[in-house]
């Protein structure tokens, strides 16, 4: 009897026949796959994913760049990408810079402690253009719940050395490279540990062994630790009291006030090129009872708040356009 197309014959094992596999088609010769698959799907009608994803992305950056004409902005405003000659003069900031900056040129170290969002990284950057690069080198590590040895390979990458080698040659190697810029370069080490309040306390007590250079007779090295409040509650446990007397001056900051928000975002908008009030009294206000003084907070909440004026078609920011924008940036 004939077979149809297609079916298998018996085999002598089995009792059937496997039939041959298609040949593969490579990539280069046509769509295969997923992208085979985004390929019909534009053809049937449907949107491919990929597509969804570029043009949103198009759609966002469109977006931003309208704000700015919309608003008559040279430039997006509320970004991290702010020089450090256009950081906002308040008082609290320049004065904690100011303090940190003098224990530096004592050669004591230091910290700053504050809440998150409320302007320590200000300060940090107004500390590093305040120092003469003739005369100090400074270094900034990003801190995160790192072991001993960790901690000290991170601070050997950020001083130039080697990461390799266990813990106590990890701490000569830091120890050696700081003595090595102060006496063949000239340059005073300063070791900024930002996210403080992530460090476990048997971290913490590395900082005494960092900086006892020669029996404690010389100070060699500038630590400026910073972190949020729990930092403190961490520092003034019994086995960190070495630690603690190290630091010779402790800044904080503060959240901001009503006035001082509106300072601060005209001055924000200023900069970027605005001659005219972008956002209305009730706005300001809204600003300042959302966000609660926090600058980081304030940041999100004005340039979200001034994409759906855009939106809306609005050539100021009102209340109602920060009482939308909470509802993006808050949880």
């Amino acid at each position: 009897m004939p077979r149809a197309a297609g079916y298998a014959g018996r085999s002598r094992r089995s009792g059937w026949t496997r039939l041959p596999r298609p040949p593969r088609r490579c990539p280069s010769s046509g769509s295969t796959g997923r992208f085979s698959s985004l390929t019909a799907a534009s053809r049937s009608g449907r949107t491919p994913i990929l597509s969804t994803v570029t043009r949103r992305t198009t759609m966002s950056s469109k977006n931003k760049g309208d704000v700015r004409s919309h608003f008559g902005l040279t430039s997006l405003p509320f970004t991290r990408e702010i020089p450090v000659e256009r950081l906002w003069p308040h008082s609290q900031y320049q004065q904690a810079a100011t303090e940190l900056k003098a224990a530096v040129e004592e050669r004591m170290s230091a910290a700053i402690i504050s809440p998150a969002g409320t302007g320590k990284t200000v300060v940090l950057r107004a500390l590093k253009a305040a120092l003469p690069e003739a005369r100090y080198r400074v270094h900034y590590v990003k801190l995160t719940d790192l072991c001993s040895r960790d901690f000290c390979k991170e601070v050997a990458v950020a001083l130039g050395c080697s990461p390799a080698g266990y813990y106590g040659a990890l701490v000569r190697k830091v120890q050696d490279r700081a003595q090595a810029l102060l006496e063949q370069e000239g340059l005073r080490p300063v070791i900024i540990l930002d996210e403080g309040h992530d460090m476990r306390p048997e971290v913490l007590a590395i900082l005494r062994v960092l900086t006892n250079f020669e029996m404690d007779s010389r100070l060699v090295v500038s630590l400026v630790l910073a972190g949020q409040p729990s930092l403190k509650k961490t520092l003034r446990r019994e086995e960190l009291e070495s630690v603690t007397r190290r630091l010779a001056h402790y800044a904080s900051l503060r959240l901001l006030t009503r006035d001082e928000i509106r300072d601060y975002v005209r001055h924000r908008l200023s900069i970027v090129g605005a001659d005219h009030e972008v956002f209305d009294d009730a706005a300001y206000d809204a600003l300042y009872e959302v966000g609660q003084g926090n600058l980081r907070a304030t940041d999100h909440l004005a340039l979200k708040s001034m994409e759906h004026a855009f939106q809306a078609g609005h050539k100021a920011v009102g209340a109602e356009h920060v009482t939308t924008a909470r509802t993006k940036v808050m949880p």
